[in-house]
This record gives C-alpha cells, structure tokens and sequence, in this order.
C-alpha cells in the first residue's frame, strides 16, 4: 500500500471520529484533535503530512464539499450517508478540487479502493456514481 493511500486512510479514520463525535471544524480545534488523534492511534509519521493536508482542507472547505455532494446524491442527503461514506467522498471531492499532484480519476479510484476495505459492497458503487458526477460538473465549470 503507498504512502498516499495511508495518508486517506489516516485522514477517512480522523475524520470519521471527529464527524461521530460531532467536534468543531475551527483550525485551532482540529490542529488539537489531530494531535491527541496521532498520538493515541500511533499514526506513523510519514502518512501524516498529506493526511493532515487532507483533513485540514477538508475541515476549511467542509460545508462547500457537502454542498457540492448533495447537489449530487439524488435521494440522499448528505447527513443520511454512513460517515464512512460520506468521509470517503468527501477526501475525494476535496482532492478533484483542491490537489493539483491527484488528477480526478486517481482520487475517484482510490476512494473506491478505501471504500471497498471500509465499506460495504453496494457503497462502491454508490460513491463511484457521485463522484462520477461530481468530476462532470468540475470539468464543465
């Protein structure tokens, strides 16, 4: 496994966790809880410099991503999908927008890689289908 899908997973667990416990996205918050999260899980050091970009950027641009995953969920709204779902799209979604070195179809792939060690199987397809749409619309802006 590469250090970039350790560094999602590192961030999909984080971000799991902080969206169950329902904790503050302010900056100064989530530098903490990424903290006492590093050291208590015993991250390695090598996947947390991309997962901490990842969940930072999540964090700052979260109520925009969930924008853009329910104008795209038909049927779903985003509160009612698992939060590993929901986690998983939103690192993918974040990295399409905001990560020049992650081209889309390698974020859209590696998020239905985590999905399918994460998730159940009928989630695959399910975040394939948003974030196929996702990637249409960005590529039509």
């Amino acid at each position: 496994m590469g250090l970039r899908r350790k560094s999602r997973e590192f961030a999909l667990q984080f971000l799991f966790s902080h969206d169950f416990q329902g904790r503050s996205r302010a900056p100064e918050d989530v530098d903490r809880d990424v903290e006492l999260f590093c050291r208590f899980f015993d991250v390695s050091e090598k996947s947390q410099g991309y997962g901490k970009e990842l969940i930072h950027g999540i964090c700052a641009h979260g109520d925009a991503i969930d924008t853009l995953l329910a104008e795209h969920s038909h049927n779903w709204r985003v509160e009612r999908m698992s939060l590993v779902d929901r986690n998983i799209l939103r690192i993918a979604v974040y990295e399409m927008q905001h990560c020049d070195q992650a081209p889309a179809q390698v974020a859209i792939n590696e998020a239905l890689e985590i999905a399918k060690r994460y998730s159940i199987g009928e989630s695959v397809a399910f975040i394939n289908g948003i974030l196929d749409a996702v990637q249409a619309s960005l590529t039509t802006e």
